[in-house]
C-alpha cells in the first residue's frame, strides 16, 4: 500500500514537472514553428502572433509613410542623364535640363568631364535663394550619390542629387508638390499570412559568387552574393540568391519575381530585406523569409527610377500572394 502511494506520488511529481516545463518552453520559437507551416496561425490570438502581425502592420504603414516623405519617392519629377561638357539647369526652354516646376529660369551649369562633376554659375549668376549642402551656391566640385555625402542642391521645393549608375551621371529632381506625391492613394497588400513567413535554409558561397543584376536603364550592375536561401513553399523547394548592396551592409537584398508577377503584383519584380543569418553570411545556417514584406520598387510608382531587375535564378515559377501588390490596379 505504502509503496504504491509513494509511486503515484512519484509520477504526480513527475507531471507536474513536465507540465511545468512545457507552460515555461520559450513560446516564440514554438510559435514561430507552428506559424511557419500553418497558413491559419495569423488569425489565432496568441500574444506572438498579435505582436507579429501588430509588428508588420506597424512596418507597412511605415513604407507608405517613407513614400509620402517630401523627398521620398513619389516626389521625384525628372531624371536627367548629363551629356560630357555643359549641362545647363532650370526652367527656361533654353536649357539643356528644362525642370517642369516654379522655379528660377536658369539655376546653374554642371560641367561633366572624364568622370568629374564641376558646378558653375549661370549667366547672371546663381539665384538667391540657391544652396549647396545648405549653403549659398557658389562654383565647386559636385560629388554623386556613390559618394558617402553626395552633394545636396536645394532651390524653393526643388531637391537635386547627381546620382552615378555605372559610369553615367544624371540629375535626379524632386519636389513635394509632384502629381504623384499629391495623388498618392495608398498602398495594397496581401492579408498578413504567417505561412509566408519561411525559415529557410542558409547555404554560404566561399568565396562569395558575383551577380550580374540586370536594370531597367538596359544596364547591368554588379553586386557581391554571398550564398543562397533554400526552402520549400508549396510543396516546392526553391532557392534565392541575395546580394550585398555593401560591404558594410547588416541586411540582405532579395530581388525576385514570382508567378504573382502575371497576375497581382508588380511585374518587374519585388524586393525583400532580411537580417542575416543565424551564423554569418560565410557559414551554413538559417534564416527567416517573411514574404510579408515584399515591396515594390520605386519604379512601381515613377518612369524616374533607377530599378535592378530580378536575376533569372530568381525568377519563381511558384506563387507567393504575400507583401505588396500592385500600385496602379
Amino acid at each position: 500500500m505504502r509503496k504504491a502511494l509513494l509511486m503515484a506520488v512519484g509520477l504526480s511529481v513527475v507531471a507536474l514537472i513536465l507540465s511545468s516545463l512545457a507552460v515555461s518552453a520559450p513560446p516564440d520559437q514554438k510559435t514561430a514553428d507552428q506559424n511557419a507551416s500553418n497558413p491559419n496561425t495569423a488569425n489565432q490570438k496568441t500574444p506572438e502572433s498579435k505582436a507579429w502581425a501588430s509588428e508588420l502592420e506597424t512596418w507597412r504603414a511605415r513604407r507608405a509613410a517613407n513614400l509620402q516623405a517630401p523627398e521620398g519617392w513619389l516626389s521625384l519629377i525628372g531624371l536627367e542623364w548629363l551629356h560630357d561638357g555643359d549641362n545647363s539647369f532650370g526652367s527656361d526652354a533654353d536649357n539643356r535640363i528644362q525642370i517642369a516646376a516654379k522655379t528660377a529660369a536658369h539655376i546653374g551649369v554642371v560641367r561633366l568631364e572624364k568622370g568629374a562633376l564641376k558646378l558653375l554659375a549661370p549667366a547672371g549668376g546663381f539665384p538667391k535663394d540657391f544652396l549647396i549642402d545648405g549653403h549659398p551656391a557658389q562654383e565647386m566640385v559636385l560629388t554623386a550619390d556613390d559618394s558617402e555625402k553626395p552633394s545636396k542642391l536645394t532651390i524653393g521645393t526643388i531637391t537635386i542629387i547627381v546620382i552615378n549608375r555605372d559610369g553615367r551621371f544624371a540629375l535626379r529632381i524632386k519636389d513635394p508638390q509632384a502629381a504623384t506625391r499629391l495623388a498618392f492613394h495608398g498602398l495594397k497588400w496581401y492579408p498578413p499570412n504567417a505561412a509566408y513567413r519561411v525559415k529557410a535554409k542558409w547555404i554560404p558561397y566561399n568565396p562569395p559568387k558575383v551577380l550580374d543584376i540586370p536594370t531597367v536603364l538596359g544596364t547591368t550592375t554588379h553586386l557581391p552574393a554571398p550564398g543562397t536561401a533554400e526552402f520549400t513553399i508549396d510543396g516546392q523547394t526553391v532557392r534565392l540568391e541575395p546580394v550585398l548592396e555593401d560591404p558594410k551592409a547588416t541586411e540582405l537584398f532579395f530581388i525576385m519575381r514570382d508567378a504573382t508577377s502575371k497576375t497581382t503584383t508588380y511585374g518587374a519584380g519585388r524586393f525583400l530585406y532580411t537580417d542575416l543569418p543565424d551564423h554569418g553570411v560565410d557559414k551554413p545556417g538559417e534564416i527567416w523569409l517573411d514574404f510579408n514584406r515584399l515591396f515594390n520598387p520605386p519604379c512601381a510608382f515613377t518612369p524616374y527610377a533607377t530599378c535592378p531587375l530580378p536575376p533569372p535564378q530568381n525568377r519563381l515559377s511558384v506563387a507567393i500572394p504575400a507583401g505588396e501588390q500592385r500600385y496602379h490596379d
